[in-house]
């Protein structure tokens, strides 16, 4: 079983929407924390695999500051998008390759500094099949290599509810299954979704065999506040770069990353 036609459709026929996403005042905190965090915890140079790359985002940053990147995504759609974005700022790829994550024979074993997987937990939702992509992730990864492993926060998305879809709070049973760790179909997502405690990710890691170095909350304080997050930064942009840089600097702070609605999680393989 591999990931779902259903979530490859979906990116397929939405492929600029992440690129566009990462660039409204709110979801763009997840971006500059998440870059921010990178430039804290990887190797200045090496080989990086962009597992669920998407339109490129990420790629594209560490493109610049130098780093060999491979691009790996199940959207056709999504790669193209990559391709187009990387041309366009002047850079180069070391390769695109659309293929399944949870096949990743292709990659030989430590041969990677570091992986970035910022997606594709989102949506697998057979539990043998997580497991094995992050025991792929600990094998390609080279001794001390570090990882940036994303989930979906149910614990977050409750409390971002509150400001984004607080009708859903008319359904109590429905909003408490997000306390769990649950799949999520295509009608009750935006796609086929799996969703996690913060606890149930730290277990998930562990049994891999990868050592959790520090986690962070990609939202920090910020977490669910679309709209006031958008006027901040349109009526005052001053106010809105200390925002982001408040965001960046307390986002491994334990009083906010358990409750974000995108919680990260920094890896290593300790493999010799």
């Amino acid at each position: 079983m591999l990931m779902s036609e259903i979530v490859k459709g979906y990116y397929n026929e939405n492929a600029i929407i992440e690129w566009n996403r990462l660039t409204n005042p709110y979801s763009n905190i997840e971006f500059q924390t998440t870059l921010y965090m990178m430039d804290k915890y990887f190797k200045s140079t090496g080989k990086v695999l962009d597992i669920g790359c998407g339109p490129g985002r990420y790629s594209v940053e560490l493109l610049k500051k130098g780093y060999d990147v491979t691009l790996y995504d199940i959207s056709e759609e999504e790669l193209n998008v990559a391709k187009e974005k990387i041309e366009e700022y002047g850079l180069k790829a070391n390769e695109f390759v659309c293929g399944d994550c949870t096949d990743l024979h292709r990659f030989n074993d430590n041969s990677f500094d570091a992986v970035l997987l910022m997606g594709p937990m989102y949506h697998i939702q057979d539990i043998k099949l997580r497991g094995e992509l992050l025991k792929n992730i600990k094998r390609i990864l080279k001794k001390d290599g570090v990882a940036i492993v994303a989930y979906l926060n149910g614990l977050g998305i409750i409390k971002a509810a509150l400001h984004e879809c607080s009708y859903e709070y008319a359904n109590l049973e429905h909003v408490c299954k997000l306390m769990k760790n649950k799949a999520w179909s295509k009608e009750e997502s935006f796609t086929e979704t799996y969703v996690v405690t913060p606890s149930g990710a730290i277990k998930e890691i562990e049994d891999s065999g990868l050592e959790i170095i520090s986690y962070f909350g990609a939202e920090s304080f910020s977490v669910g506040i679309h709209s006031e997050i958008k006027r901040i930064a349109d009526e005052d942009i001053k106010c809105y770069e200390n925002i982001l840089e408040l965001c960046k600097q307390t986002c491994e702070m334990k009083e906010y990353r358990d409750s974000t609605e995108h919680i990260h999680f920094i890896v290593k393989s300790t493999t010799p």
